[in-house]
């Protein structure tokens, strides 16, 4: 086994990797035989489809030009085969990202009408549309890095370390269209929510989701954009990236190259065949829709922790440290068990952090029914119970990862080995990114669903299961949100370790980044602006864009009166006409940022530019848990409300809470996320530039 594993690993992988692409297919094929319902409601989900596709396309079109001028610096930076890498890391991510968003479009109007039936059935369909988008995030992410693998080792040779120099250029197209994902979706979907709220909710008194609101359509095109879309990006890059980066300091420690180049490889294939088994376990009989989708989570962690351990056994037992000059000094090579505890410990990182994100950001629990409780003194004081809660959510998170760093680092003998130890933990924690997709996904398809029940006048009892579905859907997008932060940030500790090695590897000495250095001191404050000012450009993005769509919803309903009363047909379009064009223009700057002051920054100093990557990776990850957590809170301390609680719809307190939910949309769902990856994107263009800084 432990022959056939080396000779064949990539064979195996690509073999899982097709695996979930089938499953997806399939699914996606059994899923558009449903009923979409009636007339009216294929009518909304098409308006909705129409807008997604469109601005996706515009999209790419944007990003397409930004990227041929990186291919070609690249082919002089690094050479062909690392430009070939980033246009295929850029293709398949576009690609999970549009297909992700069609399938998405497509089931919302199917759950609506499986709501009839009930919950169970409805879930059925909401969480089968979700799990298409994560099988095909890791079938693709697999599927490419191995088999770019796989044909760069048959063209070297027995050359590992050349093909791993070329997956660098793979996982930089995967990062830099996530970025531009998750900001251009999020700038989208925030524009169209803060507009559709603040005119709509307040103003107007109307219901969310109520056809008479101009600016409903480009909300429900912009979940699917934004979460969609931008969260299937976001973790297909993060996949892919840290699988890469595991293979880099495989290679670069270990004498063993070709196995524990495979050992990432055939981890994901396995971890494949766990996810789409439990995508099965996803079922009920009781209605309780959180304990089903978590029976599929926990189904799937098990059957990974139990696969790892064979294939951690057969491919990394009795490895032997690669002693570089630059290294010096013994190191305890790791034993099998130990990186297979490793692994283990990165399925736990992976629960905890689950669990941290729902407390902070479910309505169950004491963080968001005091942003709720706050709203009734008034708006201030909810925006300042939010903020705090934002703050103190990332105290355990970070003590998680913290644990979980020293954990893996120990259990791999410290030094070199224990980070490569703290990579085979992070792809223990991406093991199960299809499922946490899948839970993502099932957010913004549950949420239309609701849409669609509300515009389409479907009867009262449809309406509150697809209001359950989407309270959930709330919740786990949230706590997806976490996940792939934390996933973010561990694997930015090990692109930083991948970066170490190769830059010393180039000048032939270690080099060290301590803060008593100058260069260094001043490379974490460049790092820690960075976040800033991304932060900033993306929120004040939404704040521009927003307020286009609060005057043209105000000025719709000022010319037109007969929106309200039905007699008049909202102008749908141009709200989405004017979130699509806002988000193309807004989201340039602030992705080519982590681009190109890494650049400077790298051209003037090395140290300095060690110093920006950990001030990146620390900044970074607090203000992202900041962001995240407390616009979720804002946003659920809102639906507390709606839901009845101190004073409900059209009380004070409501007024005051849609106000906390405006300022934490661009917080959860467009800096926040995108932060994670802009803090890869600068370590990989770390890793790319070192020939023209060393």
């Amino acid at each position: 086994m432990s022959s056939f594993l080396t000779n064949h690993g990539v064979v195996v992988a690509l073999v899982c990797a097709a695996c979930a692409v089938v499953y997806g297919l399939l699914t996606t094929r059994s899923l558009l035989a449903l009923s979409p319902g009636n007339e009216k409601m294929q009518s909304i989900s098409l308006a909705v489809q129409q807008g997604a596709r469109a601005y996706l396309n515009r999209q790419y079109a944007t990003i397409a030009v930004v990227g041929a001028v990186l291919f070609v610096a690249l082919i002089f930076i690094q050479n062909i085969a690392v430009a070939g890498g980033f246009a295929i890391g850029g293709l398949l991510s576009g690609s999970t990202g549009y297909i992700g968003m069609n399938v998405s479009v497509r089931s919302n109007a199917r759950v609506a009408e499986a709501a009839r039936s009930g919950v169970t059935p409805a879930l059925r369909v909401a969480f089968r549309g979700g799990a298409t988008t994560g099988l095909l995030v890791v079938g693709l992410a697999l599927i490419g890095v191995a088999g770019y693998y796989g044909a760069l080792t048959s063209f070297f040779g027995d050359s590992p370390k050349t093909a791993v120099d070329a997956l660098i250029g793979l996982g930089f197209g995967g990062s830099l269209i996530s970025v531009f994902a998750r900001l251009g979706g999020g700038i989208f979907t925030k524009a169209a929510d803060v507009g559709a709220d603040l005119v709509g909710k307040v103003e107007a008194g109307i219901p969310e989701d109520d056809p008479r609101n101009p600016a409903t359509i480009a909300d429900n095109v912009g979940d699917n954009v934004g979460d969609c879309a931008g969260m299937a990006a976001d973790l297909f890059e993060t996949y892919a990236v840290t699988a890469v980066a595991v293979i880099l300091l495989g290679v670069l420690t270990f004498h063993e190259a070709t196995r524990v180049a495979l050992f990432p490889l055939v981890i994901g294939g396995v971890a494949i065949i766990a996810s789409i088994i439990g995508t099965y376990a996803v079922r009920t009989k009781t209605d309780n829709v959180e304990r089903a989708l978590l029976q599929g989570l926990l189904v799937s962690g098990v059957l990974a922790a139990a696969a790892f351990a064979p294939v951690t056994y057969w491919l990394m037992r009795n490895l032997t440290f690669k002693a570089a000059p630059i290294v010096g000094g013994a190191v305890n090579t790791p034993k099998w068990w130990h990186l297979y505890l490793c692994s283990l410990i990165g399925i736990a990182v992976t629960a905890l952090l689950f669990g941290l994100t729902e407390y902070y950001t479910s309505t169950r629990f004491s963080p968001v029914k005091k942003t709720a409780k706050a709203s009734i003194t008034g708006h201030a004081t909810n925006i300042i119970q939010g903020f705090s809660s934002g703050l103190q959510a990332t105290a355990l998170p970070a003590i998680v990862i913290v644990v979980g760093i020293l954990g893996a680092w120990k259990l791999a003998g410290g030094g070199v080995t224990g980070i490569y130890g703290i990579g085979v933990a992070v792809m223990g924690l991406l093991s199960l990114t299809g499922l946490i997709v899948a839970l993502d996904a099932f957010g913004p398809i549950t949420d239309n669903a609701g849409g669609i029940a509300e515009m389409a006048d479907l009867p009262e009892d449809v309406r509150k299961v697809t209001d359950r579905l989407d309270a959930v859907g709330n919740t786990t997008k949230a706590v997806t949100k976490g996940y792939a932060i934390g996933s973010a940030v561990l694997a930015a500790v090990v692109l930083f370790a991948g970066f170490q090695k190769e830059i010393e590897a180039k000048v032939g000495h270690a080099i060290s980044f301590g803060i008593n250095e100058p260069p260094v001191l001043i490379g974490l404050l460049l790092g820690g602006l960075m976040v800033c000012l991304f932060a900033s450009l993306s929120i004040e993005a939404v704040g521009r864009a927003g307020g286009a769509v609060v005057e043209e919803v105000r000025r719709q309903f000022r010319e037109h009166p007969g929106i309200m009363d039905y007699t008049e047909e909202p102008d749908y379009a141009t709200c989405v006409d004017i979130v699509t064009k806002t988000a193309q223009r807004e989201m340039i700057l602030p992705s080519l940022l982590p681009i190109l002051l890494t650049l400077i920054v790298g051209l003037i100093d090395q140290q300095a530019l060690g110093g920006l990557l950990i001030g990146v990776i620390v900044v970074g990850f607090f203000f992202a848990v900041m962001m995240t957590a407390g616009g979720g809170a804002w946003d659920n301390a809102k639906k507390l409300i709606e839901d009845g609680a101190f004073g409900g719809k059209g009380s004070d307190a409501h007024a005051a809470s849609v106000t906390g939910d405006t300022v934490g949309d661009p917080f959860k769902d467009t800096a926040g996320p995108a932060i994670n990856p802009m803090i890869k994107v600068a370590n990989i263009v770390a890793i790319l530039i070192i020939p023209l800084i060393t």
